[in-house]
């Protein structure tokens, strides 16, 4: 067992017996989360885990089998394969999957964020109120990028947030929101909203081995205003200064839902002859992150890393190809919280961070009721791997 584990307090009991739910396209995930449970509690050492309070405690899988068969209309239904009756229930979603298909009247259709969080829905009502908890884990935050409004608009976020609430599920955990202010459309209800800084920052040091941490030599990037909170986190923790490119945009129009950008703007000291940090919490089609990226190349920056949560990659890597290879960055870093294509995970300017061992911590903790107060803010580790760093050492690959 792991000093990072023995020093977690889970002798509490379980909320009950732990058992988890993949849906379509989040298979991959779940299963490394659950070999790390399966191992962890094998290994756990515990006066308690012969009661009957633990019952169930250790298992080969704590995956539970459900299905969701569709007609040929393209209608569909959620079925649940084993008893979750007072049972702790997780249920993964990667809202974002397109790759999934289903027939629709003949055709194949790809599913939608839509589709899978109307699977999600159907899950949750399979489960029939006979689970103890449903916790939903839904790294990227369906429509959360339709967090506030500023015309005659819908509120899509609020709104599935307060059906999924109202359908009993008790805790939302969530990667990155877009705006996490969007938690207060569920005020008496459980949301987290989780960062993958210290991912970012393990990767990045086992990546590039000569990196200079300290002000001197580097600096963290926000490409735009609303991403400052993450960026300001950062740089804080690394003790380096921070940046922030601010966006002109064309309120005249809409071009694929939003207002273009005329320009981005610089805000910030000196960039030359730094490593930059660029931090945010998705790539979409990365036309915002290659353009702040060029600019404080120009400006003189050595190193340029791209680290967003969700590589979403909506136009193809063609772009991320080129901009490669005429310089303009040197890695770009996302999690695997979402789905990641194979021709993605074979760019050589691609490093994968891999979080299912920290879903692991959280899901691990939750069932027994534990604060994951230390999870959300691991200050101490990012401290402890820069100084290992420093000393010569690479952070563990599955630290």
């Amino acid at each position: 067992m792991t000093e990072r584990e023995e020093t977690r307090n889970l002798e509490t009991i379980p909320v009950g017996s732990l058992g988890i739910i993949p849906l379509k396209g989040c298979e991959d995930l779940a299963e490394r989360v659950n070999d790390y449970l399966v191992r962890w509690r094998t290994q756990r050492e515990s006066e308690h885990k012969d009661s009957l309070a633990f019952s169930g405690y250790q298992r080969n899988s704590y995956i539970l089998k459900s299905k969701i068969p569709r007609f040929g209309s393209g209608e569909a239904k959620g079925m649940i394969l084993e008893s979750v009756r007072g049972i702790d229930l997780y249920l993964l979603v990667d809202v974002t999957n397109y790759s999934q298909t289903y027939s629709l009247c003949g055709h194949e259709n790809h599913m939608s964020p839509d589709d899978h969080y109307q699977d999600l829905k159907r899950i949750i009502a399979a489960v029939g109120g006979k689970a103890r908890r449903i916790t939903v884990i839904m790294p990227f935050l369906y429509e959360s990028r339709q967090h506030k409004r500023t015309s005659r608009e819908s509120l899509d976020c609020a709104i599935a947030l307060q059906e999924l609430v109202k359908m009993g599920v008790d805790n939302i955990i969530t990667f990155d929101a877009h705006d996490p202010r969007v938690q207060n459309s569920i005020p008496l209800n459980g949301f987290e909203t989780v960062q993958a800084t210290y991912q970012f920052i393990k990767n990045l040091m086992r990546t590039d081995h000569n990196l200079q941490i300290d002000s001197d030599h580097m600096m963290v990037i926000s490409p735009d205003e609303g991403g400052m909170t993450r960026a300001i986190y950062m740089a804080n923790v690394l003790g380096l200064d921070m940046g922030m490119f601010y966006k002109r945009r064309d309120y005249t129009r809409v071009v694929n839902g939003r207002n273009p950008i005329v320009a981005h703007e610089f805000l910030g000291t000196s960039v030359e002859d730094k490593d930059m940090i660029i931090v945010d919490d998705m790539i979409s089609s990365g036309e915002s992150v290659l353009e702040v990226a060029a600019a404080i190349k120009q400006r003189g920056a050595r190193k340029i890393f791209i680290c967003t949560t969700f590589g979403l990659f909506t136009s193809g890597l063609d772009k991320f190809d080129k901009a490669y290879a005429s310089g303009t960055f040197d890695r770009v870093l996302t999690t695997n919280l979402i789905y990641q294509p194979k021709e993605l995970l074979e760019r050589e300017w691609y490093v994968n961070c891999d979080m299912s061992k920290y879903v692991a911590y959280l899901v691990d903790t939750l069932n027994h009721d534990t604060s994951i107060s230390d999870l959300l803010d691991p200050n101490d580790k990012i401290q402890a791997a820069v100084a290992k760093y420093k000393k010569g050492d690479l952070p563990d690959i599955d630290d």
